[in-house]
């Protein structure tokens, strides 16, 4: 298994408040050599410039707020909560059962690792519009 699967496949937090994940984004460093990375698009080459992971932060925390309509988030979750590395974010319109829980939980829809992903297969079909949204994000 590579470096990137068995950090994916290990312990991560979640961030279950909507004041826990505003206050979790000011703890990502956007400088720290992040690579982004929607389930199902090709992996990424190189690292996004901070300023494209400003951007997807700012953009992505939008979207969560808008379409995950609960009063708490659980749907963030990260390696370390103080210093990430890996992030997951569930798309809130394809949760099933992200906790773990499950036998088979779905992939996240995005991922912010600094460690270079490897390719993962989504189980069913990506909407096309959140395909639009994310290559929108970088057109």
């Amino acid at each position: 298994m590579s470096d990137f699967k068995t950090a994916f496949y290990g312990t991560f937090y979640s961030l279950m408040s909507w004041k826990q994940l505003t206050e979790f984004w000011v703890r990502v460093d956007p400088q720290a050599g992040w690579h982004l990375y929607a389930i199902g698009e090709p992996v990424p080459t190189a690292p996004a410039s901070a300023e494209e992971v400003s951007r997807f932060v700012q953009e992505v925390d939008a979207l969560l707020r808008r379409d995950h309509k609960e009063d708490y988030c659980a749907i963030v979750y990260a390696d370390n909560l103080e210093k990430p590395t890996l992030i997951k974010i569930y798309d809130p319109n394809n949760l099933g059962v992200s906790c773990g829980s499950s036998k088979n939980p779905p992939l996240p829809g995005w991922v912010m690792s600094v460690m270079p992903p490897t390719e993962m297969q989504p189980k069913g079909i990506i909407p096309a519009g959140r395909q639009r949204w994310w290559q929108s994000l970088f057109a």
